[in-house]
């Protein structure tokens, strides 16, 4: 048993830490309905948040003239501060109650969108969705902990659905509003629009959620130097991660792995991971205790979180690109044809927890929806081609929404069964970081797989794609091409375009025709004529190599995903497989 007497750094918490309310599970079926209510509609702000700002991302960086490198600071930001303060909040809930940490959340979730609104440069905006981030944590982490209140591990299988319909709901909803408001309002309101939403969430909280305070008698410590640890750990290891390339072009964002900016940055995160071990082994009440890791089930619950987090975000970002890019749909276009992945991920949730509800048992659940996720990248790595159309790619992405949705809900489920109760609030956190964590390190993964592809295949085939062909024109058409790659790469489905073939064509025919305009000589119009010709031709040649080489791209990414998909079902498998508990069942330790 390890020594915990000592507390370094704690803030003292005054809050009283013995409930008297009756057993959370035992409430009334109808008021944990409407506790379970307010839950999701705090859990639709934050998801709402980040489907509307990609969508007004374009208008914000015109608007307030954000040049390319400060741009990625606007997701960055808010991915750090939500990250870093996942496992905090998590602890606070355990100390001080989760009602309490959800509707401070909320408060500072809203504080953050109002600062959003009213900003007037790149600078502000930043630090405000930095501010936004730090309440969305709480969300995200609360919810599952307040569920795990209410509801037992045996009951909250049947909840997956309402958690898929939520995230589902708000990645249509999302894009559609985010339009509609930045067209019409201007994109101030993509912000706005979260105080009202935000107001009825408290109100309903604090009418119909019980307060939900700890079970455990004493008086509860903040780890602060835990804490400053845990930043130090994540905080340089997440913005490598977003800037980290394999090569950086002139005028681009980013350092190259193995520049000295990134070594610094993982050097610094390494001996900040040192720091918060050491840290954690000793204060009385831990960020997280270290101890729960010797349960096998929450460490291998953990880690299998964090390895299926890999895919997650690469399974969403490049097909809505891939649909943009060569098959020509519209920004627009191009975000509803998640539709299907989203009714995948709502069927799969709803169906994986009537089986693990009804069944006791989440792990053969698992093994099965990762399995197929295997299966449906598969599908896609050995059959997309630059004549894919909306319909025969609808089903695939339909099967990696039933492979990829029960994931999130269900490792959830299975490490806080591995826990006592008074530990849910650290091991819905741990759920809820490790994956943030692999999404994160998966699309930097993905991401260099996606542009290192793109950039080989796309210097062959252009070189194939345009031979013969005058050095200006050539020049052109490579810029053109290159632009397109890059911003597809680079800035999200809804700033990636692709090669664009009318655009490049209006402007040969302009320079022909200006040409022409020079000439009166029937042989040499003709000449100029044959050129402009030769001209479009190549045009066209370019456009599909652009399109072969980005199709290639997306390939190779779908092919290392399907290896990310095995290793997670090899740790799964490795995952202990414990009865769910039901209402006032003890834990079982493995």
């Amino acid at each position: 048993m390890k020594n915990r007497s000592v507390v370094h750094h704690a803030w003292p918490c005054y809050w009283p830490l013995m409930s008297s309310e009756p057993d959370p599970t035992q409430l009334p079926s109808a008021q944990k309905l409407l506790a379970l209510v307010g839950v999701l509609l705090s859990l639709f702000l934050a998801a709402l948040d980040n489907t509307i700002v990609s969508t007004a991302g374009p208008a914000i960086q015109r608007e307030l003239g954000i040049e390319p490198g400060l741009y990625v600071w606007i997701t960055t930001s808010y991915l750090v501060s939500s990250t870093v303060l996942v496992p905090i909040w998590g602890k606070l809930s355990d100390l001080i109650g989760r009602r309490r940490v959800l509707l401070a959340g909320i408060v500072i979730f809203l504080l953050g969108s109002a600062l959003c609104g009213v900003s007037a440069n790149a600078t502000q905006l930043i630090l405000s969705r930095a501010v936004q981030g730090v309440g969305s944590a709480s969300l995200f982490t609360s919810a599952f902990a307040i569920v795990a209140d209410l509801y037992s591990p045996r009951e909250r299988g049947k909840l997956n659905g309402f958690f898929g319909a939520t995230f589902g709901l708000s990645s249509v909803v999302g894009p559609l509003v985010g339009g509609f408001l930045t067209d019409h309002f201007g994109w101030h309101w993509c912000f706005f629009v979260n105080l009202p939403l935000g107001v009825i969430a408290i109100v309903f909280i604090v009418a119909r959620m019980p307060p939900l305070l700890p079970r455990v008698a004493g008086q509860g410590t903040i780890d602060l130097g835990g804490s400053i640890a845990l930043a130090l750990t994540v905080v340089p290891l997440l913005v490598a991660l977003s800037f980290g390339k394999a090569e950086v072009k002139p005028g681009e964002t980013g350092f190259s792995w193995s520049s000295w900016q990134e070594l610094s940055l993982f050097s610094t995160s390494a001996i900040g991971l040192v720091a918060f071990l050491i840290i954690e082994r000793q204060v009385k009440e831990p960020i997280v205790d270290l101890t729960l890791f010797k349960n096998r089930a929450f460490a291998m619950g953990t880690l299998a979180a964090f390895v299926s987090g890999l895919t997650f975000l690469g399974a969403i970002v490049f097909l809505p690109l891939f649909m943009q890019t060569v098959v020509g749909e519209r920004a627009t276009g191009a975000g509803l044809t998640t539709l299907p992945l989203t009714l995948g991920i709502v069927v799969g949730n709803i169906a994986s927890g009537r089986l693990t509800s009804s069944t006791g048992k989440y792990k053969p659940v698992l093994v099965a929806s990762i399995a197929l996720s295997a299966v449906a990248f598969a599908i896609l790595a050995f059959t997309l081609d630059t004549d894919a159309t909306k319909l025969n790619t609808s089903w695939k992405m339909f099967l990696i929404g039933l492979g990829v949705g029960p994931a999130i809900p269900l490792f959830a489920l299975a490490i806080q069964n591995a826990v006592p109760q008074r530990f849910i609030g650290v091991a819905s956190s741990m759920s809820t970081f490790a994956r943030q964590l692999g999404s994160t390190v998966g699309i930097a993964l993905l991401g260099t797989v996606f542009s290192t592809a793109l950039s080989t295949n796309l210097e062959t085939k252009m070189k194939a794609a345009t031979e013969g062909v005058p050095p200006a024109l050539l020049a052109r058409l490579q810029a053109q091409s290159s632009a397109g790659g890059e911003s597809a790469a680079g800035e999200g489905p809804s700033r990636g375009r692709g090669f664009d073939r009318a655009r490049v064509e209006a402007k040969v025919h302009e320079v022909f025709s200006a040409q022409k305009a020079q000439v009166h000589d029937e042989q040499a119009l003709a000449g100029l004529t044959a050129a402009e010709a030769q001209a479009i031709e190549t045009v066209g040649k370019v456009e599909t190599a652009f399109k072969q080489a980005f199709t290639e791209a997306v390939r190779r990414v779908y092919l290392a995903s399907i290896a990310i998909a095995l290793l997670a079902l090899f740790v799964t498998l490795l995952v202990p497989a414990l009865p769910l508990r039901e209402a006032g069942t003890p834990v079982a330790v493995e």
